[in-house]
C-alpha cells in the first residue's frame, strides 16, 4: 500500500540530486568496487559523492535512463569510460602481440558479454522478486480477477498471453507486459516498490 515514509525518502533522494548536480564528488572518496550491489538508502548522487565518479558517468555505464531511479539488488559499475577503454585498448595490444587475431576478437566479446551478463543478472532479480510477491512462483495463484505468476488480470492475459498453467508461458507473457508498460523488470519493481503494485 502507499509508504509514506518511503515516499518521502525518495522525495527527498530525487530533491538531493537536484541540490547537488549531476558532477558532485566530495574529495573525502573511497576507491569504487568493480561491482557494487545497491543497498537499500542508495541513490546515485551518495555513490557519487562515496565513490568520487559522477553521476552521468555511473548512469552512462550502468544503461541507467533515469538518474533518480535505482533498485535494491541492483548491480552496479564505476569504471569510467576512459579506464574501459585503456583497459580493453591494453587487452587488445597485449592479446595481439602475444597470439592471433582470434583472441583479440575473443577478448573484446568476452568484455561485452559481462556487461551483458550484469544487466541481465539485475534484471533477473527486478522480475524474481515481481514473481515472488506477486504469486510465490505458483502458476495458480489467484487473486480476485488476477491471475498467475505475475497476477496478470484477464484484459492483460488476452493481450499477452499466460491463460495456461505453464510456467514458461506465464513467464513470457509477464516479461511481454512489463515490457509494454514499464521498459524493464526494474522499472516495474521500482513501480512495485513504490505503489505495492505493478
Amino acid at each position: 500500500m502507499f509508504n509514506i515514509k518511503k515516499t518521502l525518502t525518495i522525495a527527498a533522494g530525487v530533491a538531493g540530486a537536484f541540490a547537488f548536480g549531476g558532477a558532485h564528488a566530495s574529495a573525502d572518496t573511497t576507491t569504487a568496487p568493480s561491482d557494487y550491489v545497491v543497498q537499500s538508502g542508495d541513490t546515485l548522487n551518495k555513490l557519487s559523492a562515496k565513490y568520487g565518479v559522477s553521476v552521468d558517468t555511473i548512469a552512462t555505464n550502468n544503461n541507467i535512463s533515469n538518474v533518480n531511479l535505482i533498485v535494491v539488488g541492483q548491480h552496479l559499475s564505476f569504471a569510467t569510460a576512459t579506464k574501459a577503454a585503456a583497459t580493453t585498448a591494453q587487452s587488445t595490444t597485449t592479446a595481439a602481440a602475444t597470439t592471433s587475431t582470434t583472441t583479440t576478437t575473443t577478448t573484446t566479446t568476452s568484455s561485452s558479454a559481462t556487461t551483458s551478463t550484469s544487466s541481465a543478472s539485475s534484471n533477473s532479480a527486478a522480475l524474481n522478486a515481481l514473481i515472488a510477491r506477486e504469486s510465490g512462483g505458483n502458476v495458480n495463484a489467484t487473486n480476485g480477477q488476477y491471475y498467475g505468476i505475475g497476477q496478470l488480470s484477464a484484459q492483460a492475459r488476452a493481450i499477452y498471453g499466460g491463460n495456461t498453467a505453464d510456467y514458461n508461458d506465464q513467464l513470457n507473457a509477464m516479461k511481454a507486459y512489463i515490457a509494454a508498460r514499464y521498459g524493464t523488470a526494474e522499472n516495474a519493481w521500482a513501480h512495485s516498490q513504490a505503489t505495492g503494485w505493478y
